[in-house]
């Protein structure tokens, strides 16, 4: 029975957003991790991936979906409760806080929200390959969604005290990428780092698998930063064309920086900038144009360049093992991506995306920063704490580090699995002549 409130060119465009964001975690960041680490981690690696996306979907439709888009309950976060009712799954999209509706149902706006709150678990899994006991990780997954990821989504999405100040994140700079940097870095400081030899010796064990998980999350951020205007609008076109130009933008710059300073194009370099592209450019998708998308670009191939390869050469990044430089892609590349919405938002794309904000200080609007930046003050302050709790309370249980043994052997100790049919560096059975 038709109802006179839905779009169905809305529902099918939103249903396929969320599902090709779904696609960036599963497989797309499951392969890339698998093929980013040495071979005795990729198993490892994947399946923590793998677990975060299972995992986060039953604690979302439990509870955690209200948490961040429900009644208010506090300022920054929802009263918990499920919303997996028939009744709750057929009624019209509302986000009542922040008084948005959509022209599709709440089972469509609970999973497209899911998959945007699974990726943040699965990026932040990137800072702690190859050490975190994967008990440990089971415990933190949805501890940290209840209580981290559902507050930041509240404050800035779900109608919360962020939103209500004028704070813009389009799409996720702070709710996804800068919250899973800052918690990522904290986590890797926690635990601690891997294995002096993993660290000395961390060879990609499979480069063309990474390149096919760089692709699909390229791709998938289509949906990501496509979907968040909830319709089929110019708006979401817009978003799409100007997640690409920046993207394209930055792997550009990056490649020229590698070569100037390393003498050599890397692959691996030019993955990173992929990924810094889409990230900085997700707050601001919808609310800059395309030139603004190109100076995006060029600074998230510049700067987060700088910060991993000149700042991650300082001593306290040396101390804190980030495995895959999650603080640099992800929470530099975050942060400065809410700035320069700031600086670059238009009073046209801040009105297609229905915000009341005039546009940044490009229109003249320079308390856009300043907002920006107390947005930003919030999610980093809030992840800190947050994950450093988690983390302590975790260890009283369990322990957060794998066994020596573990850590030297990899996925043939951990989970009774290779990735390869031939052995290597880590396995129990000696490498033969065969």
């Amino acid at each position: 029975m038709s109802v006179a409130w839905l779009n169905t060119g809305d529902n099918a465009w939103q249903l396929t957003a969320a599902t090709v964001v779904g696609l960036q975690s599963v497989p797309g960041l499951v392969v890339l991790y698998a093929g980013i680490v040495k071979k005795k981690w990729a198993v490892n690696s994947a399946f923590m991936a793998f677990y975060a996306f299972a995992a986060v979907l039953i604690a979302w439709v439990l509870w955690a979906y209200n948490m961040g888009f429900g009644n208010q309950w506090f300022p920054f976060v929802g009263t918990p409760h499920p919303i997996i009712s028939m009744q709750d799954e057929l009624k019209q999209a509302l986000i009542p806080a922040s008084n948005t509706s959509a022209a599709f149902p709440m089972s469509t706006m609970v999973y497209f929200q899911f998959v945007f709150a699974a990726i943040t678990l699965v990026i932040m899994a990137g800072a702690v390959l190859g050490r975190m006991s994967f008990r440990a990780w089971m415990i933190f997954v949805p501890l940290w969604l209840t209580f981290s990821y559902t507050v930041g989504a509240f404050s800035l999405w779900g109608g919360g005290f962020l939103s209500s100040l004028g704070v813009i994140d389009y799409s996720g700079g702070y709710v996804i990428h800068l919250s899973a940097g800052v918690a990522g870095f904290v986590a890797a400081a926690v635990i601690g780092p891997r294995l002096a030899r993993d660290r000395e010796n961390f060879q990609p064990n499979n480069v063309l698998l990474m390149l096919v998980g760089a692709g699909i999350l390229w791709l998938g951020w289509n949906g990501f930063n496509g979907g968040d205007p909830y319709a089929a609008s110019r708006d979401a076109g817009a978003a799409v064309l100007n997640t690409n130009i920046a993207t394209a933008v930055s792997v550009i710059v990056w490649t020229i920086m590698d070569i100037f300073y390393f003498k050599k194009p890397s692959v691996i370099g030019a993955v990173q900038g992929m990924i810094t592209g889409l990230v900085a450019i997700t707050p601001a998708a919808g609310v800059v144009d395309g030139w603004g998308a190109i100076a995006i670009g060029i600074s998230s191939g510049v700067i987060p360049w700088l910060s991993m390869n000149l700042l991650g050469k300082t001593a306290l990044f040396r101390k804190v093992d980030d495995t895959l430089g999650v603080f640099h892609t992800h929470a530099v590349a975050g942060l400065l991506g809410g700035v320069m919405t700031g600086l670059l938002a238009t009073k046209a794309g801040c009105a297609a995306f229905s915000l009341s904000t005039p546009g940044g200080a490009i229109e003249g609007n320079w308390h856009q920063v300043w907002l920006q930046l107390v947005g930003a003050a919030f999610i980093i302050v809030l992840n800190i704490v947050v994950t450093y709790i988690l983390l302590k309370l975790i260890s009283l249980v369990v322990p957060l580090r794998m066994s020596e043994e573990e850590l030297l052997i990899g996925d043939d100790a951990v989970h009774g699995e290779e990735a390869y049919a031939f052995f290597g560096d880590g396995e129990r059975r000696p490498v033969t002549g065969d």
